[in-house]
């Protein structure tokens, strides 16, 4: 199997999981993955990733208020704390 191609292609990846990539290079990606196992195996992941990002991020994971207090202290972000109104 010639990796190179497989290398060549993964710059695309995102775009084509996606659905941002022109019908041509669709093509091309398609063909390539019928005979790549590796490149399935990475397109299933990065899927499942984005999958698994959009489905969690309705929730945003909210910051414990002295774990906040200490991360600004340490930036120097102090005057983010508490805004004024």
């Amino acid at each position: 199997m010639d990796h190179e191609h497989c290398h060549s292609l993964l710059n695309s990846l995102s775009d084509y999981v996606e659905g941002d990539l022109s019908e041509e290079l669709c093509a091309e990606i398609e063909r390539h993955l019928q005979s790549c196992e590796n490149c399935r195996v990475v397109i299933d992941t990065l899927r499942k990733t984005v999958y698994l990002y959009h489905a969690t991020a309705a929730d945003p994971p909210v910051m414990p208020q002295d774990v906040k207090e200490r991360l600004y202290t340490r930036l120097d972000l102090n005057e983010f704390l508490n805004p004024s109104p």
